[in-house]
Order: C-alpha cells, then structure tokens, then sequence
C-alpha cells in the first residue's frame, strides 16, 4: 500500500539520519538523550525518532533564544505567532526590505505543519490508498487474499513523521532569517502600544501583527477534564491503533479522522448535538445525508445526543513510550443514556483564539476571550491603529490555514504600504478532506442564504451522469451553484466529489472576479473530467434561459 508500504524508499529519498548528523550543534535534538526525550514530550511531540529530530530541530530547535545579536533599534513589523500569518507577515516583510521580526513560543509552522493539515492529509493518503486496494477486485484487480489485507500503523504513522518533517523546512527558523527576517524564540508579551518583551529583551515596532492561532476547545462535560482524551494537537504521535475511537464533535477534523481510523480498522463512533451533519453551519442538506451514509458504509457509528459524562477506566501508561492505550466510557444521553467504551477519545469541537497573557491590555488591544482580537476592516485592531492580528486570533473570520496566510499577505499591504485591502473582499473556501471531498464557499446552501435574508436559485450539476465520475466508479456527488433570485450572480457553492477541494477554486475565482453562472457556463471544460459538474450548473442556468422555435 502507498504510503504504508514504501516506507523505505521515501527514506532514501529523504534521510533524517543524515539530517541529523548534519545539524547537530549546542541547539540540536538527539533521540539517545532521554532529557530531550522528556523535552519533547513537553513540546507534544514523540517518538523522538529521526524525523521528529528533523522537525524540532527546524521548528523548535533546543537552546535556541534569537537568530541575531543586533536587534533593530525599531522593528518596521513583529509578528507575534509563528503559524502561516506570522511566518509570511515577517518573511513578506523581510522580502520587501523591512526591518522584521518573528516570534516563536512552541512550533514554528504552527498548527498546520505540526498537528494539522500536514500530518492528517498524509494519513488521510495512506487510508485512501487502503480503501482502493479493498475495492482493487471490483477494477480486475486479482491477488487480493480472501482474509482481506493488514494495515501496517506504525508504517502509516512513520511515512506522516518522515513528509512532515520534508515540509519542515519551509517553516524552520533558518529559513525564516534566511528572508531577513530576525527569530526570537520565547514568550512574547506587549508591554505597551509599540513594545514587545521576549525573554527579557524590549522590541519596539512600528506597526505589529497578532498571530498565535488556537487550540482545541474544551466542552464542558463531567470527567472530561480528568481524562486522558485526545485532541489534534497529540493524535498525531499515536503509535499504535486504538482498537475503538469516540470523537466528541461532527466538523471537519472529526469526520476526516473518523473516515481515516475507520479504514485502518479502528472502531469509530462519532457523537454529535444536531440531527444532521453541518447544520450548525447551514450546510447543504444533500450533501449532509450522502457523506453520513458513505461514512457508515465506511464503518463509521454516528450517535446524536447529549454527552453526559466521562469517566476514567484505565489511565495513560506512566512510561513515555509506552504503547497501552488508556480506557474510557462515555455516557451520552439519546432518549435513554448510552455507553460506549474507548481507547482514544479525540475531542473536536472547535477552537478558541489564544489571545490570553500577551499583554494585550498593555498595548490597548480590544478583545474577547473565546472570540478573539476584534478588527475593522484593514485587520487592524479596532483600539491601536499600530497593532493588527491575522488568523485563529481574530474575533468573526473562518479559522483556516489559507486565510490566515492570505490576511497575513493583507496586513504587510496595508500596515507598511498605506493601502486599503480589505477583509470583506476576501472569498473563502473552505474543504473537507474526506472521501468524497466536501468544499463550500461563500452561502453555500438555501438554508445559508435563508438565514442571511438572500433570495436564491439553485444550479445542481450531477454526478451520476458526469462520465469521469462514472469510470472512476465515485459518481455519489454533485456541485450545487447558488446564485441570487433571477440573476447569475453567483453568492456560493457547495460541491461533493473526489477533489472537491481543487475544483471548488473555479468558483471562488468566478466568485472573486465578477464571473457569473453564464459565464462558467460558457468556459469549454476538458471531457471527461469531474469538474465539469460545475459547467453543467452553468449550463442549467442557459437552458433555463433558452429562447425556442415552437
């Protein structure tokens, strides 16, 4: 199997060893030394294997406090975060000759690299990979035993490690001072409107950018707190498949993994508060009933209640390297109570901002906790016109990796360079990596529209009858096109179907630009390709609109 059974050769294309030995100085990680162990345990990074080395030693490397003994006497730009909006603010920055700074607590590369979009996608490709050879006999594929095939997770878990640690250093603090940029490793805290403390030592900026991201948020269930759960920020080190997994939450990270640990073989259950997938989000209601229903064909168990309680039957094992999996029960109330037992309960339901303890009282930044730093429309905080923030620290925008970086882009325009860019004309699509993939962008749905007061049309373009969709044997799926009542001014879309995620891009581009339902209509697709699922809503709308001879 791709991915879980080529682990060698991805090796010798990329060999951490070799890494390792290249980079060891006074600052560099070493997997015989159980102090850096412990340390990287704390970092919420393990096995210390030769590719965790890699990766610590890029984006967290030991003893590391600054790249630079000559500080600027005044930054043109710091950025408080090292996640997509504080790596491309300060390197953008450095790039167009100002004088930058960049500041890293924990991981550089932030969520994404570490414990998001990098890690899940490469698991999300082992278990597709998985899935097809499951199904290889109905494409005449013959050699499949009869007893099915094994997953090998820890291979799966160390091809993750080994690419993630490829990527890191796109991320890693050389690169970022590569730019220009200066890297201070610490806690960076304001100290008034123009001041930044990090280990000690007072920066002055002129202009600033928060950018710390997020973490998990935590429901408030009984037992929970005292449970050895799992959320993102550590699934990533399991070293072993949970025989049985109930996640806490029905958005994007829970279905992808759900998906994911069912293929390898992991009993899922997934418990959500609503009645239907997204609805919370006003999602497309086709769209929520067909990935339920693959998903259960996947293996997956879907609970809809209340979750009660949870408690502890077995902890964590007391040595890092243990390999047992904690026990618990959790009891949800659907109608009646139900148990369901569990090796690994991964929490995700949602995220709050971390804008706590950065001295954003003493800098005069308005914000909430659990909501994040309120901005106008510049990004720039509402209080200190010197001061803006960018991503998961932002009160009211989507909490994802691209618009982070894309307000990160925004706010080294609008901070250094005087212009007007502004956060109302972003278009922002979002996706799901599951398979089918699921993306949306802008009022993705009626019920959507209906809440935002918008009169719409609907242009469906089928699956069942796009031939590509069809020899691929994936033709469960559609892309719905939402235009205002009477117009083709397209306002949102939603699309299920193998890349979602890369053909939804046609949309936002229409979106962007002006580009109305017609005119994707009229733009010649390449058959047979899925896409031009989208070209046929569009050609819905001009049939709709078709003079006649009779």
């Amino acid at each position: 199997i791709e991915g879980a059974l080529q682990i060698s050769k991805l090796a010798k294309q990329f060999n951490p060893r070799a890494c390792v030995v290249a980079a060891m100085s006074s600052s560099s990680w070493d997997p015989t030394n159980a102090q850096h162990v412990k340390e990287a345990r704390e970092l919420d990074i393990w096995p210390l294997d030769d590719a965790n080395v890699v990766l610590l030693n890029e984006v967290h490397p030991r003893e590391y406090v600054k790249s630079t003994d000559e500080p600027h006497e005044v930054y043109d730009l710091i950025a408080v975060g090292a996640g997509a909006g504080g790596l491309i603010s300060s390197k953008q920055t450095g790039r167009r000759g100002g004088k930058s700074a960049m500041i890293s607590e924990h991981l550089a590369g932030g969520d994404c690299l570490n414990v998001g979009c990098v890690p899940s996608k490469a698991l999300i490709r082992s278990a597709r990979a998985i899935a097809e050879v499951r199904r290889a006999s109905q494409l005449g594929v013959k050699g499949i035993p009869d007893e099915g095939i094994s997953v090998d997770f820890d291979a799966v878990m160390k091809r993750m490690r080994l690419l993630r640690a490829k990527i890191s250093p796109a991320d890693g603090h050389d690169g970022t001072s590569g730019v220009g940029a200066h890297v201070y490793q610490g806690r960076g805290r304001f100290t008034g409107p123009n001041t930044i403390e990090v280990n000690g030592q007072t920066l002055q900026f002129r202009k600033a950018v928060i950018a710390t991201g997020g973490r998990p948020a935590l429901p408030d269930v009984p037992g929970l707190k005292e449970a050895p759960y799992t959320t993102n920020e550590i699934l990533f080190n399991l070293e072993s498949l949970p025989p049985r997994m109930v996640i806490l939450g029905a958005g994007v990270i829970a279905l992808e993994m759900a998906q994911t640990f069912a293929t390898f073989g992991s009993k899922v259950t997934v418990i959500q508060r609503s009645d239907r997938l997204f609805a919370s989000k006003g999602g497309d209601r086709e769209a929520a009933e067909l990935l339920q229903s693959v998903l259960e064909e996947d293996g997956v168990t879907f609970l809809t209640g209340t979750t009660k309680s949870v408690e502890t039957l077995r902890g964590r094992g007391d040595e890092v390297d243990s390999h047992e999996h904690p026990l618990m029960k959790v009891t949800v109330t659907a109608g009646s109570d139900v148990d369901v037992e569990c090796e690994c309960l991964l929490v995700a339901t949602g995220r709050l901002p971390n804008v706590e303890d950065l001295g954003l009282e003493q800098a005069g930044v308005d914000f909430e906790v659990g909501k994040g730093v309120l901005v106008d429309d510049l990004s720039r905080s509402v209080s200190n016109p010197d001061v803006f923030a960018v991503g998961d620290a932002v009160a009211g925008v989507p909490r994802l990796t691209h618009m982070s970086g894309e307000m990160a882009k925004q706010v080294v325009q609008n901070a250094l360079f005087n212009d007007n860019w502004t956060l109302s004309s972003f278009v922002v699509p979002s996706v799901m990596y599951t398979e089918p993939e699921y993306a949306t962008v802008g009022l993705a749905s009626e019920d959507a529209a209906a809440k935002s007061g918008v009169k719409v049309d609907v242009y469906r373009g089928g699956l069942e009858h796009n031939d590509r969709a069809i020899l691929e044997s994936a033709n469960r799926g559609f892309a719905k096109i939402i235009c205002k009542e009477g117009t083709d001014e397209i306002v949102g879309a939603t699309i299920v179907a193998d890349r979602a995620g890369e053909i939804i891009n046609e949309v936002t581009l229409a979106m962007k630009h002006g580009i109305g339902l017609r005119g994707v209509g009229r733009n010649i697709h390449s058959y047979p390709t899925t896409g031009e699922c989208v070209m046929m809503a569009g050609i819905q709308f001009i049939n709709s609109r078709w003079e006649r001879l009779d």
